[in-house]
C-alpha cells in the first residue's frame, strides 16, 4: 500500500543545508494502522507530507497504491489524493465560510460528483453532529470541528488516511472521543492509516510504531512486540 525507500529531504537555509529526513525506509501494508512518533523536530510531519505527495523528496522514492509519486505531475498527484486519500490535521483546516455539511461535501464536489449532500449529512450523523450540520466552524467547539474534519476525510471512501497530530489541539476527554471515532471509522472502512503523533498512548492503539529521531528511523516495531519488551528510548523523546 505504501513503500518508502531511502527517503531524504533537505532544505536550503541561506548558505547551509538542513537535512530533515535521512535515508528513511519502511512499508505499510493494506489495512494496517501505523504511527510515526518522535520528539519535536524529528521529521514526523515532513515524512507524512512526503508520503501523501504534498511535498517532493530530495532523494529516494515513495510508492503509494503502487504508484511512484515522484513520476507524477502536480495535477496527477491532486487527482490521486482526491480519489484515494483522506487527511486529518491538528488544526482541523475547515473552510470558515462553509457550514459543517458544506465542508464535508468539498472532496466529492472537487471530483465533480453531484447530489452529495445526503451522504454528507449521513456521515455527520455517524460522527454525532447531525444537529450541527448547518453551523459554521466558528460556532463549533474544537472537538466538533475535528469530527467534521474526520467526516470530510472519510467522505470519499479513502484507501489511505493520513493523520497529523489529530488530537493535538484537544483536551484529554475530547481526545478520547476523537480517537475512538477515528479508529472505529477506519476499522469499518478497512482504510490504511499512517498517523504522526507525540502521544505514545495513542500510538499504542495502532498495529506498528515507527520511531524517528533527528530525521532518522531508529525503530520499526509492531505494537505487540513493544508490549513484550521495553522499547528503546531516545533522548528528548516524549
Amino acid at each position: 500500500m505504501l513503500n518508502v525507500e531511502h527517503l531524504t529531504k533537505t532544505y536550503a537555509t541561506g548558505s547551509h543545508e538542513l537535512t530533515v529526513l535521512k535515508d528513511v525506509t519502511f512499508s505499510v501494508a493494506q489495512g494496517e494502522a501505523c504511527s510515526l512518533v518522535g520528539p519535536s523536530g524529528s521529521g514526523k510531519t515532513t515524512l507524512l507530507g512526503l508520503c501523501a505527495g504534498l511535498d517532493r523528496p530530495t532523494s529516494g522514492s515513495v510508492a503509494l497504491l503502487e504508484v511512484e509519486l515522484t513520476t507524477l505531475s502536480e495535477d496527477e498527484l491532486s487527482d490521486l489524493r482526491g480519489a484515494s486519500i483522506g487527511f486529518v490535521f491538528q488544526s482541523f483546516q475547515l473552510i470558515p465560510t462553509l457550514t459543517a455539511v458544506e465542508n464535508v461535501m468539498v472532496p466529492l464536489e472537487l471530483r465533480g460528483e453531484r447530489q452529495v449532500e445526503p451522504q454528507s449529512r449521513d456521515l455527520l450523523d455517524r460522527v454525532g453532529l447531525g444537529d450541527r450540520a448547518d453551523h459554521y466552524p466558528a460556532q463549533l467547539s474544537g472537538g466538533e470541528q475535528q469530527r467534521v474534519a474526520i467526516a470530510r476525510a472519510f467522505i470519499n471512501r479513502p484507501r489511505v488516511l493520513f493523520a497529523d497530530e489529530p488530537t493535538g489541539n484537544l483536551d484529554a476527554d475530547t481526545s478520547q472521543t476523537i480517537v475512538d471515532l477515528l479508529f472505529d471509522l477506519n476499522r469499518e472502512a478497512g482504510t490504511t492509516l499512517l498517523m504522526a503523533t507525540h502521544d505514545i498512548d495513542l500510538a499504542g492503539k495502532t498495529d506498528r510504531i515507527i520511531r524517528l529521531h533527528g530525521g532518522e528511523l531508529v525503530s520499526n516495531d509492531s505494537v505487540n512486540d513493544e508490549r513484550d519488551i521495553e522499547p528503546p528510548r531516545v533522548a528528548g523523546e516524549i
